[in-house]
Formats: structure tokens, C-alpha cells, sequence
């Protein structure tokens, strides 16, 4: 095996387990939610104690391209990963919601920073192929939490309590992190220079959406990210110019789709269709395994020329979340479509992640920023757009949103081809 080979496994490797990860961190987290509300009795601030890591995420994208280009790559590894240790300390032995929430901010804040860090360090060292190949395999890396997460995380915690629990990903991340950088040698280049006023617009605005209570806050923090999104795109996503711009514009319109409904599937299967919680369950788990599993395919279909373009996918995953606004389909046609969904997604998230991060005219770092602002800012427009209609009781037209929001992702997909 050539130095080149190993040095992109050591790469490839260290990103999975990242990923590995990402999927543990989310569901002990989400797992112990219940028993962090009863300890720091936050009943009232439960938003809080989720929106943290979200806030401090974006608070470290309009700032990555700058950590990089004055630290370099070992000193950003190094700060990220220090700060990352004291945020995660901190939310666990945090005796107030307030304390939990800053620990939550500041992990989050590494976690946006060190990802930056990890996929320009993909884009710049690995090709198409490679790529493509990590992609999937990071999907996968959510099968196994996704089936033993929850049960094992409630026994842990019920042996040494939630605080030790909220340390088990540390050291994956720790061991992900040292094969990302022993792999990802030499210098970084300089990211696109923007006003950092207009891009920490960003996490001012998701401010407000996370955390207004009123709703005119909430549409005015909307309007203020979007403002700060714009700032950190490349050039034309707005306008879906064709290339990496068109593919940056349709991972936002898909998130917002595909995660909005995501975060309302058991509502729906239990209020609007009339389903067991067991039931709502089993539908929730469908869509992520189906998207693990089929993207494990599409490195195949691609080394035989028969890779789908991201618009098959999406156009699927459009068509069930449709069948779901119906409203009238019965439990077994929503666990049809919303597994339908899932297998979309996997056909068409690793061809349209792979063209939002190859762009000739764009840095690495530029386009790390903007891939993981696309996904990020997309799923909370989606959940808090789906969140207000739902609020005022219109649950099915909530699902029709969604579905028009995946709708106009395949219809952009189409110019995301260079």
C-alpha cells in the first residue's frame, strides 16, 4: 500500500469515527434529556438545555476560516479539542440549566470548529471516489446507536448516573481527531475573507429562533441568519448557480424538508394518525436505517456508471413525505412512505454532498463552512417552520410545507452538475 493510500485510509477512518461519534453523541444526549430536566429541574427552560450545542455550532462557522488560517492545522486540532473537553466537562457537572447550556455551547463551538477542520482536510486530500466512499459510510455509522443507543445509554445511566454517561463520546472523538490530523499534513489555505459582522449575523439570528418566544422574534431571526447564511456561501448559491452554488442550495432546501418532517414524524403518527408510541417508533427508526443502508450502495453504483443523480433520491423522498400530508394513508402506508423517504435519501445525499463540496472557484474551508451551514441552518429553517404550523394546528398542511421544500431541492439538484 503507497504512502498516498494509507495516509487517505488513516483520513477516511478517522472521519467515519467522527461520524461514529456525531450518531452516540445525539442519541445519549437526546436519551438522557428526560433525567437532565429532573436533576437541574429546568422543566421550564427545556430549550435551553437542547439549543446550545446548536448555538455554539454556529457561532464557530463565520470563525473557522480565520482559526485556520492564524493557528494552522495543529493549533485549530488543539483548540478545538480543549475546547471540547471543557464544554463537555462543564455540561456535566453542571448544577444550574444555565451552566449545562454554556458547557453546550462551547462543545458545540469545537465540534463546528473541528468539523470545518476535518471536511476541508477531505476535500483537499481526497478524491471523488474516496469521497463518495466516506460519505456512505458515515451514514452507516448511524445504524448501529440508532438500534442500541437508546437501551444502552439508559444502562449506563442507570449504573453511574447521566453526568459520567455524557463522557462516552469523548474518547472516540479524541481518536478521531488524531487520525484526521496525522493524515491532513501540510499548510491550510486562506479561506474567503468575509465581514465578520455580517457572518456572525448567523448565530444572532438562530438566536432568535431557538430561543424567541414571540413569534415576530422568531421571523426576525429568520430574516437576520438568512442574511448571515448569504455571507458564507460561495458566490451564486443564492441565485443556484450551476455547480457547488446550486448543490449548496439544494442541501439547504432539502434539510429543511427532510429534517422538518423528521422532527414532527412522531406527532403526526400519533395525533394525526392515531398510532401507538410503540408504532411511532418503529416509523421514526425506518427512515434513518433506510438511508444508512442505501448509501452504503451508491460507491458501487458509481465505480459501474450507474450512480443516480441526487433528483431520483430527492423526488422519492418528496413523494413520501407527500403520502404523509395526506393524512388519510393508515399506519402501514406511512411506514411505507416514510421508509420510501429514507431509501431517497441515501440514494441522493452522497452525490449531492460530494457536489457541494467540489468547487474549483472555492477553498476547501470555504466550502467545509458552507456545506455543514447548508445542512445545519436548512434543518432548524425546516423544524422551526414546521414548529409554528403546527402550533396553530395545522399538522397535514406542516407536511406539505415539507414536501415542497424537497420538491424545489430536486428541481435546484438538476443545475447542481457542473
Amino acid at each position: 500500500m503507497t504512502r498516498q493510500r494509507t495516509s487517505a485510509l488513516t483520513l477516511a477512518i478517522g472521519i467515519v469515527a467522527l461520524e461514529f461519534a456525531a450518531a452516540v453523541a445525539t442519541f445519549v444526549s437526546s436519551t438522557l434529556l428526560p433525567a437532565i430536566v429532573r436533576d437541574l429541574d429546568a422543566r421550564t427552560s427545556v430549550e435551553l438545555l437542547v439549543s446550545g450545542a446548536t448555538l455554539g455550532l454556529f457561532v464557530a462557522l463565520p470563525l473557522a476560516t480565520r482559526v485556520l488560517a492564524a493557528a494552522g492545522a495543529r493549533g485549530t486540532l488543539a483548540i478545538g479539542m480543549a475546547a471540547y473537553l471543557a464544554g463537555t466537562v462543564t455540561a456535566a457537572v453542571a448544577p444550574t440549566a444555565w451552566v449545562f447550556a454554556a458547557g453546550q455551547l462551547t462543545a458545540g463551538c469545537a465540534s463546528g470548529l473541528l468539523a470545518v477542520f476535518g471536511i476541508s482536510a477531505a476535500i483537499r486530500h481526497l478524491d471523488d471516489q474516496w469521497r463518495v466512499r466516506v460519505i456512505a459510510a458515515s451514514s452507516a455509522m448511524w445504524i448501529l446507536p440508532a438500534l442500541v443507543g437508546p437501551a444502552a445509554t439508559l444502562a449506563l445511566e442507570h449504573l453511574v448516573g447521566w453526568r459520567w454517561t455524557l463522557l462516552v463520546p469523548v474518547p472516540v472523538v479524541f481518536a478521531g481527531r488524531v487520525l484526521v490530523l496525522r493524515a491532513a499534513s501540510g499548510p491550510v489555505e486562506p479561506g474567503a475573507e468575509r465581514p465578520l459582522w455580517r457572518t456572525l449575523l448567523v448565530p444572532l439570528g438562530v438566536s432568535g429562533v431557538v430561543l424567541g418566544g414571540w413569534w415576530p422574534i422568531r421571523v426576525l431571526g429568520v430574516v437576520v441568519a438568512c442574511v448571515g447564511v448569504a455571507s458564507i456561501m460561495p458566490a451564486g448559491t443564492l441565485r443556484a448557480r450551476r455547480g457547488a452554488p446550486a448543490a449548496l442550495a439544494a442541501m439547504t432546501l432539502f434539510a429543511a424538508g427532510y429534517f422538518g418532517a423528521d422532527s414532527l414524524v412522531t406527532v403526526l403518527l400519533t395525533d394525526g394518525y392515531g398510532a401507538s408510541m410503540a408504532q411511532a417508533a418503529v416509523v421514526l427508526s425506518a427512515a434513518p436505517l433506510a438511508w444508512a443502508v442505501t448509501s452504503l450502495a451508491v460507491p458501487r453504483l458509481r465505480r459501474m456508471g450507474k450512480e443516480p443523480p441526487p433528483a431520483a433520491g430527492l423526488v422519492l423522498t418528496a413523494g413520501g413525505v407527500a403520502v404523509l400530508a395526506l393524512g388519510a394513508t393508515g399506519f402501514p402506508a406511512a411506514l411505507v412512505a416514510w421508509t420510501l423517504g429514507g431509501i431517497g435519501v441515501g440514494l441522493a445525499y452522497p452525490s449531492l454532498y460530494l457536489r457541494c463540496t467540489t468547487g474549483a472557484a472555492s477553498g476547501a474551508t470555504e466550502l467545509a463552512a458552507a456545506v455543514i451551514t447548508a445542512e445545519a441552518f436548512g434543518g432548524l429553517l425546516g423544524r422551526a417552520v414546521g414548529g409554528a404550523i403546527v402550533s396553530a394546528g395545522q399538522l397535514g398542511l406542516a407536511y406539505g410545507v415539507f414536501a415542497v421544500f424537497l420538491g424545489l431541492a430536486t428541481a435546484v439538484a438538476h443545475r447542481s452538475r457542473g
